[in-house]
């Protein structure tokens, strides 16, 4: 008798150690492949598609790589065929959650002590951003985070930052220091000229106003590199 492959039939129809939602409650999340857990966010099928088969080919689209399908917008994820928008916005949802995540641990800290810290931090910002993004850290003199927001959004090469912006937001907070940061899509941690003309110019603007700049920190696939670390600022 030929048996029915998995991927033709319905999850409800599976043995129940197969379901992904019941292997999760029997057994634990860490029980479950990637593509098991995918499917859970996507919940349906399509057409013939089980939403196992869908949350396979969604992770073969990205090279089964989680980062690459962490930088996955809404249109990306709709291209493929079972895939519809609201699949597509829970899964960029989720991947969200995960980036924010990162994110937690030094916001709940008294105090930022040093540039990897910061770095961690900032990971977890510009995870899966594919232009270059500019970031404002704004402290207190304690160096404990008040806010931080991404000032501006520019291309794959440059973002255009305006040193009037961030100090406006910066008094209106009271904070006494920043930390300045911007990612390299190319993945390149050098500073360029113009990167540091930016920087030395808020440096400046923030002396006129008892702000102090703490440190610029550019962030890539390869690290992170610290204007301070490097006796720049």
């Amino acid at each position: 008798m030929k048996s029915v492959h998995k991927s033709s039939t319905s999850i409800k129809s599976w043995a129940l150690d197969d379901r992904p939602r019941e292997k999760l409650r029997a057994k634990g999340r860490s029980a479950l492949s990637d593509s098991e857990l995918l499917a859970i966010l996507i919940n349906t099928g399509s057409g013939k598609k089980s939403a196992l088969d869908l949350a396979k080919e969604v992770l073969a689209s990205c090279g089964n790589n989680l980062e690459e399908l962490g930088k996955k917008e809404v249109e990306d994820l709709m291209q493929i065929k079972g895939i519809g928008e609201a699949k597509a916005v829970t899964i960029v949802a989720a991947a969200e959650l995960c980036a924010r995540k990162l994110t937690v641990p030094l916001r709940l800290k008294k105090q930022i002590k040093n540039s990897r810290e910061v770095s961690g931090f900032l990971k977890g910002i510009f995870k899966d951003m594919h232009r270059e993004v500019f970031v404002v850290i704004y402290l207190n003199r304690s160096n404990k985070i008040l806010h931080h927001e991404i000032h501006t959004t520019g291309g794959i090469t440059h973002t255009v930052v305006d040193p009037k912006l961030i100090f406006h937001k910066a008094l209106s907070l009271r904070a006494t220091q920043l930390i300045l940061s911007h990612n390299h899509p190319s993945g390149s941690l050098q500073p360029s000229r113009e990167d540091e003309l930016m920087t030395r110019k808020i440096i400046e603007g923030g002396k006129l106003l008892d702000i102090a700049v703490l440190d610029h920190i550019i962030i890539s696939d390869e690290g992170y590199y610290s204007f301070a670390d490097e006796g720049k600022m």
